[in-house]
């Protein structure tokens, strides 16, 4: 279980993350912080692309750099967007977590890493398609 100081440091690097992005169209900057069991943390910011379609939230950009290097059990994410309100991912998003379990925590922040709500991957997909379902169990 992670301590409210961890939680916090993860919001800040969330936001860390998010000065990365490249966001000329939206201007919508939404950073993200992923905790692997290990410990190991990678950020992403999200990636904007002229053809909407290409871009990338900053979340699937985290996940997928934990992913290249090794990592596929995690912890937590912390996510952060611009303003004062709270910053849950996209159902894209929470699509590609569910991939990597249901029981890990996101956590939600501001545009300047102020602790704003968290929950579980399965709280916020109640009814996820899950990989075993393309086994028909």
């Amino acid at each position: 279980m992670l301590t409210q100081e961890k939680k916090l440091e993860l919001l800040k690097l969330a936001v860390k993350g998010a000065e990365n992005a490249h966001c000329p169209y939206s201007h919508f900057r939404v950073g993200a912080a992923v905790m692997g069991r290990s410990g190991k943390v990678y950020l992403g910011g999200n990636i904007e692309n002229v053809s909407y379609g290409a871009t990338v939230c900053a979340e699937r950009i985290a996940i997928w750099k934990a992913v290249s290097e090794g990592e596929k059990d995690f912890e937590a994410i912390a996510v952060v967007g611009p303003g004062t309100k709270e910053a849950y991912p996209c159902a894209q998003c929470r699509q590609v977590m569910v991939e990597f379990g249901l029981d890990w925590l996101v956590i939600s922040g501001d545009e300047q890493g102020n602790y704003m709500g968290e929950r579980t991957v399965s709280e916020l997909v109640p009814f996820p398609f899950v990989p075993s379902a393309l086994l028909g169990e």
